[in-house]
């Protein structure tokens, strides 16, 4: 199964309405999942909260913001990305991101920037604590008897007493259990600190590469290490990253998949081309088996990521190698994963 998403990312934008007229050509797509960044480094909108307004506005596409896991309270992360995952009717992702610079530090004042090694480490202990805290609650906690006055089953919520290298947190969570059990993590396995971390904890992993070996070769990796973590490697999604500038509108690009491209500049690899060769570039990495799919950020975003629906995924569609309807309704479905059992649930945990 090929799967394919987008970012919806735009500059200096803060109305609501563009964000939800890109999440819904997404959708119109067939599209898995579309991503909004966020950074201390930069202003801008905080992601999260503009993809909850986009969750009502929209019915199937994956809603993932970037929440980053330096200088914020695990407790108050897990609890935002399970009411997403409430809001979407299960659709919610989260884009695990780190904060790196001394300047984001500062922004907050509790401690100065840290190494990369570190702060994934940290963000791969959040991100436990997180699947902790969801299943904190068991699927049937809540009763909600009038008669009796009962809200909740207490036998059925746990602690999870968790102790992190920075930080501890009790539970149980404020939030019932998502629809879809455990939001779905997503981390940019790029570079090397990030990649232990996806490999651990990850349901889709996102690689900037710019040739298909180098693509194949991180998906390979990525899956042996989450097999010595005694994880399934069939779980893990692992999938391309590329900008993408469509601004050649039909017009077919210049032997090589793009002017060259993918090519290697400051923000990625980049294709810069028509729709038609991307295509035929999609096809060729997905059906060698190189990737499970692909994640696109549009050049310019209406522009772009109108061609790439109105183009490439047509062409994807006719071809039979991408879905023309979507067969479920929450965001694991699109991306073939099942929904996880309740650890405490399954092992009696304490409460």
């Amino acid at each position: 199964m090929l799967h394919l998403s987008a970012a919806v990312d735009q500059p200096s934008a803060y109305d609501a309405g563009s964000y939800v007229e890109l999440a819904r050509l997404a959708e119109r797509g067939g599209l898995d999942f579309v991503t909004l960044g966020d950074t201390f480094a930069r202003p801008g909108p905080d992601a999260l909260a503009v993809l909850s307004r986009v969750a009502p506005a929209t019915t199937r596409v994956g809603l993932v913001p970037t929440v980053t896991t330096t200088h914020t309270e695990p407790f108050h992360v897990q609890a935002a990305v399970a009411t997403l995952d409430w809001v979407s009717r299960g659709r919610a992702g989260w884009r695990i991101e780190v904060s790196a610079t001394e300047g984001e530090a500062r922004l907050f004042g509790r401690r100065h920037a840290a190494p990369a090694e570190t702060l994934w480490h940290e963000a791969g202990e959040v991100a436990d604590v997180a699947a902790r805290l969801w299943d904190s609650w068991e699927d049937d906690a809540e009763i909600r008897d009038v008669s009796t006055g009962r809200f909740v089953d207490r036998d059925k919520l746990h602690h999870v007493d968790f102790e992190g290298t920075g930080f501890s947190v009790k539970g149980p969570s404020t939030v019932p259990r998502p629809p879809q059990g455990h939001p779905v993590r997503v981390v940019d396995a790029t570079e090397g600190p990030a990649r232990r971390t996806a490999a651990r904890y990850a349901d889709v992993a996102l690689v900037r590469a710019a040739s298909p070996a180098q693509a194949g070769a991180v998906r390979d990796q990525l899956r042996a290490d989450a097999k010595d973590f005694g994880r399934d490697p069939d779980t893990l999604r692992v999938l391309a990253s590329l900008l993408v500038d469509l601004g050649d509108g039909e017009h077919a690009a210049e032997p090589g998949h793009g002017g060259g491209g993918p090519r290697q500049t400051a923000q990625g690899p980049l294709y810069r081309g028509g729709p038609v060769d991307l295509a035929e570039l999609v096809t060729a990495w997905h059906t060698d088996g190189i990737i499970d799919g692909f994640h696109l950020t549009p050049a310019e975003p209406r522009r772009d990521l109108e061609r790439l629906v109105n183009g490439t995924v047509a062409l994807l569609q006719h071809r039979g190698l991408f879905r023309t309807f979507y067969p479920g309704s929450t965001l694991r479905e699109h991306l073939g994963l099942a929904r996880p059992a309740n650890q405490y649930a399954v092992t009696g945990g304490t409460s």
